[in-house]
């Protein structure tokens, strides 16, 4: 079933009016608890440190570990982030495309980046229009789901902001209601392309508004629509993070399941699995929990040393 909606989805342009109108009439339905199918993250093998490791390196490696799909990582494709989606790059998705269904591999989800967190209009038009390419690009893959994040203030590094735990100041003259305010909408013009190409907008519980399960939830709750839901990174919320995740469990579409052997790239959380596992049982999901492996061990070690953990640790229901 998943490979012949990848095909469908895989064309080279989106207006998939029928797409829409599936998904919302199945937005309805209660899911069945059960079920989840794990993969991987090509951000397992490439913490942005050279030498990047190729979205095909991955899928091979993915097949050989006995998984089901491939979460792709934008920045991590023989793509240039920020130029147009040109007829190379269609060629390139293509044959991502192509290697996939040979190795049996779903490619299920691009991960991307952008920020909605500016005073600036053209800002917010530039992260538009970067994320309705990641949409095209997706359907170019056919892939059903891509991750947004809200962005952030930038008044800090990245090492600083890790530091702090995830907090930053917000920028000098503004207000968090206008941070909300500008991401709300940032989002919602995003909508009618998602809606169009049939594919699903999750938003990540990453740094910035979506810290904290109040600041995620108050931006999916006030926008209500069946192409928006929730991306579940289970390693972004450094502290009490089972009640977190508890939290936006009931609206999450997709899961990100942190590991981190050999000490985390900038720190470390002993997660219990069987926990987490449980949450998302007692929510419904029964989707796909892909691996994202950040820890400094060697990936061909650890990556499969966190896919058996995680099977293990969803025993009580059934995966693929």
């Amino acid at each position: 079933m998943h490979l012949s909606r990848r095909a469908f989805l895989g064309g080279a342009t989106c207006g998939a009016a029928s797409l829409c109108s599936g998904a919302e009439s199945g937005a309805g339905h209660a899911p069945a608890k059960g079920r989840v199918t794990l993969a991987i993250s090509t951000y397992s093998y490439w913490h942005f440190r050279p030498p990047k490791v190729s979205i095909e390196t991955v899928i091979e490696k993915s097949a050989e570990s006995g998984v089901s799909g491939v979460d792709i990582l934008h920045r991590q494709m023989d793509l240039e982030e920020k130029a147009p989606f040109a007829a190379e790059g269609r060629t390139y998705c293509n044959r991502l495309k192509r290697l996939a269904f040979t190795h049996g591999i779903d490619l299920i989800c691009l991960s991307t980046h952008q920020n909605f967190v500016s005073p600036k209009p053209e800002v917010i038009g530039e992260n538009v229009e970067h994320t309705n390419k990641c949409i095209e690009i997706a359907y170019q893959l056919g892939v059903p789901c891509i991750r947004i994040n809200t962005g952030r203030w930038n008044t800090v590094d990245f090492d600083t902001l890790m530091a702090n735990r995830g907090v930053e100041p917000i920028l000098s003259g503004h207000t968090e209601e206008e941070g909300f305010k500008w991401c709300i909408d940032g989002i919602q013009r995003c909508l009618p392309k998602a809606q169009e190409c049939g594919v699903l907008l999750a938003l990540e519980n990453h740094w910035g508004l979506a810290r904290t399960p109040e600041g995620l939830l108050r931006i999916v709750n006030a926008i209500h629509s069946p192409w928006l839901g929730v991306l579940m990174d289970t390693g972004n919320f450094l502290e009490n993070p089972y009640d977190k995740l508890e939290q936006i469990a009931p609206k999450t579409v997709f899961v990100q399941a942190k590991t981190y052997y050999g000490g985390g790239e900038w720190y470390t959380l002993d997660l219990d699995y069987q926990r987490i596992a449980t949450i998302l049982a007692d929510a419904g999901y029964h989707g796909y929990v892909s691996l994202e492996f950040e820890g400094k061990e060697n990936p061909d070690v650890a990556v499969p040393k966190s896919i058996e953990m995680l099977r293990k640790a969803f025993a009580s229901q059934p995966t693929r």
